[in-house]
């Protein structure tokens, strides 16, 4: 178990090494200065000089993908000296030094995803602090909309092969497989938000905060959970009733099945006690797939709905090329992926005995 616990953490390490070095050089040699942009694109060569200083833009590239590795480490190197980039004193970082080595600091600090250029030096991990858990909530949101219609769905149409039931619902989820979510955004906001607002009460836009008429307090409107959680979940409960229905039919198969049949168990008691377990193996993995890139696919869903999330930051860093936010998204997500991966294979472990961790 503990050989299997550094294999993982290992592969993890180096899965985020590579996720961190092709978001810095791809987004490093975008057209634009990024001193420029910070300074709202003002000319003053003595600001401009300032400011790429500071935040070591005046660096070779390979200096600065070392000061990016360097910001990004728990345990990390810094200058003694005040006017260099990663000085202590600097007061950007959240450090505890540990000892001194010639003119350089060793020190353990938590991540610094650098600030954004938009919004005066507002800290990355503050602003992902403020808009993840809206992302978070709308995603376990739809993940469990498409695991308890997505199961309830694929047992019926298993259970029912080839009748005109099980036809209907696997037209309908390869439907939902095949609209880009975009558009049933686009749509579910148009059709339940206005053309029926009438009836089901709901906004086209919204997100789970909103300020009451008087600008004084802040309540949560649930309500505008509704429809981007079950737009979001459209995609993985076609995958999920797909799944579902021919791995039962092919745990139905089995014989430890027949003997429960021969035993005169009810259709219920083999399901619940013996095939649904077994079958929900592959709906596990499919699921973790699809749970992790929710993270980024709500990116349009969060937008169209205007859900405060991290998609819809995104979306608005990348309007205004605020690549700091852009950069340290995409590098919370990658780490959320690789920890949902690991922690669904022991999942996998749970739910079938014969996987052993190694």
């Amino acid at each position: 178990m503990i050989k299997y616990l550094l294999y993982k953490l290992g592969y993890a390490l180096l899965t985020l090494w590579g996720v961190v070095t092709v978001i810095f050089f791809l987004f490093t040699v975008l057209p634009g200065d990024p001193a420029r942009m910070m300074l709202d694109q003002n000319e003053d060569p003595e600001q401009l000089a300032k400011v790429r200083a500071k935040y070591g833009f005046d660096k070779p590239i390979s200096t600065q993908y070392a000061y990016y590795i360097n910001d990004l480490s728990l345990l990390s190197l810094h200058a003694n000296d005040e006017q260099n980039y990663t000085s202590l004193s600097s007061g950007k970082y959240s450090a505890t030094p540990l000892f001194k080595i010639g003119n350089t600091t060793l020190a353990v600090k938590y991540p610094y995803l650098r600030e954004s250029f938009q919004k005066t030096g507002k800290p990355v991990t503050q602003v992902i602090a403020e808009t993840l858990p809206n992302t978070i909530v709308l995603a376990v949101s739809a993940i469990v909309i498409a695991i308890c219609i997505g199961v309830f769905l694929g047992i019926i149409s298993a259970q029912m092969r080839d009748t005109w039931v099980d036809k209907t619902i696997q037209i309908v989820s390869t439907l939902g497989m095949s609209v880009p979510s975009f558009f049933s955004a686009i749509l579910f906001a148009w059709l339940f938000g206005y053309a029926l607002h009438k009836y089901t009460n709901l906004n086209m836009t919204g997100s789970l905060y909103e300020m009451d008429d008087f600008g004084e307090h802040v309540h949560i409107q649930w309500k505008n959970l509704i429809l981007p959680a079950l737009v979001l979940g459209i995609r993985p409960l076609a995958v999920v009733i797909q799944l579902m229905r021919n791995s039962l039919l092919e745990v139905y198969n089995q014989e430890y099945i027949r003997t429960a049949k021969a035993k005169g168990l009810t259709t219920y008691q083999i399901i619940k006690n013996h095939a649904l377990k077994n079958a929900l193996n592959p709906v596990v993995t499919a699921v973790s797939g699809w749970f992790a890139s929710m993270l980024a696919g709500a990116v349009f869903v969060e937008y169209i709905f205007g859900w405060n999330g991290l998609g819809k930051e995104i979306v608005d860093a990348l309007n205004t090329l605020d690549l700091p936010i852009i950069m340290g998204a995409v590098l919370i997500i990658a780490t959320l992926f690789v920890i949902i991966n690991i922690l669904v294979d022991f999942v996998y472990g749970w739910l079938d005995p014969k996987i052993r961790l190694r």
